[in-house]
């Protein structure tokens, strides 16, 4: 995946770069809106059809979107898509999040519980995980029974796993060796 990375990161940065001058927030809406659309199977094949001119397929998937779309918007998809890049956004959405992270200081965090959690649980637990990564985070929490117990939360490259789980892995190793 690092070829896609690499040709997503300049159309990412490009994108960043027209939505600083604008409300950063409504753009990494409409980038994460475009990149749900892209990843959807009717969608990669509609961009892969020799059949289908880029205009037809740019116009087909702005008409999917439900965003108003400005100028910039517009002109970003016709790149995309007379560049054959079009099925790139999710990647480049992920680049642009980054971005938009660390020109706030914050980090997206990903919470795997073993359970559901309710809200006070995750305040508490976002609240601990700041003070641990010393920077705002924006937490997702999903659920995996998978785990047992406890938790799993990813922060960028970075990976705490206080799950029973992992444990129980890490006592399995041990007994192992």
């Amino acid at each position: 995946m690092a070829e896609l990375a690499t040709v997503a990161r300049p159309y990412a940065e490009a994108l960043f770069r027209v939505a600083q001058a604008g409300n950063l927030q409504a753009w990494s809406e409409l980038v994460s809106e475009m990149a749900q659309v892209a990843e959807l199977p009717e969608v990669k094949i509609l961009a892969d059809n020799p059949r289908i001119t880029d205009i037809q397929v740019a116009d087909t998937f702005l008409s999917v979107l439900k965003s108003a779309l400005n100028a910039e918007a517009k002109n970003f998809v016709h790149a995309l898509v007379e560049n054959g890049r079009l099925t790139l956004l999710p990647e480049i959405a992920v680049h642009f999040q980054q971005l938009k992270n660390a020109q706030q200081g914050s980090a997206d965090a990903e919470i795997i519980s073993a359970f559901a959690m309710s809200d006070a649980q995750v305040a508490d637990l976002v609240g601990a995980l700041q003070k641990k990564f010393g920077r705002k985070l924006n937490p997702t929490v999903s659920v995996d029974q998978s785990l047992i117990g406890g938790v799993k939360v990813v922060v960028g490259d970075e990976v705490l796993d206080s799950s029973v789980r992992a444990k129980l892995q890490q006592m399995q190793i041990a007994l192992a060796s």
